[in-house]
């Protein structure tokens, strides 16, 4: 028994030693890198750019508030169907489109909650000097 045992193992030894030979590594295959051209450099055209005339203001710039709005809200891009669909979906063509500026306006019609609120809106974080945060016990 011993002896189909060794044997066996040397057949298993021989096996995965034959694996180690170079006989799949050395065939002849394509070089990646030499398969792709590389497509040559081509200047772009002229044109026909014309000098900016002196005392002239820049093209990119502009009204300083108009790249503020541009930078929050996207500027004039189109809406998808899709965002076209959801807002008329949510009622938004049907909103008032001046609410942000009547807001503040004297004629709208606010609830006054007294200094309470606005008090502990704007009170600091943390312990005070009037008051100490603490945790129950």
């Amino acid at each position: 028994m011993r002896k189909i045992v060794t044997i066996a193992a040397g057949i298993a030894v021989a096996a995965s030693l034959s694996a180690c030979s170079k006989k799949g590594y050395d065939r002849a295959r394509p070089d990646e890198f030499a398969v792709a051209r590389q497509a040559p450099l081509v200047i772009p055209p002229d044109f026909s750019l014309v000098p900016p005339q002196p005392g002239a203001p820049r093209p990119q710039e502009g009204n300083p508030a108009n790249q503020a709005l541009d930078a929050m809200f996207g500027g004039s891009a189109a809406r998808s169907p899709g965002e076209q669909a959801v807002l008329d979906s949510s009622g938004s063509t049907g909103a008032d489109q001046s609410a942000r500026s009547t807001a503040g306006s004297p004629g709208t019609t606010v609830v006054d909650k007294g200094t309470t609120t606005r008090d502990i809106v704007a009170a600091p974080e943390g312990d005070g000097k009037d008051a100490k945060a603490s945790t129950p016990q």
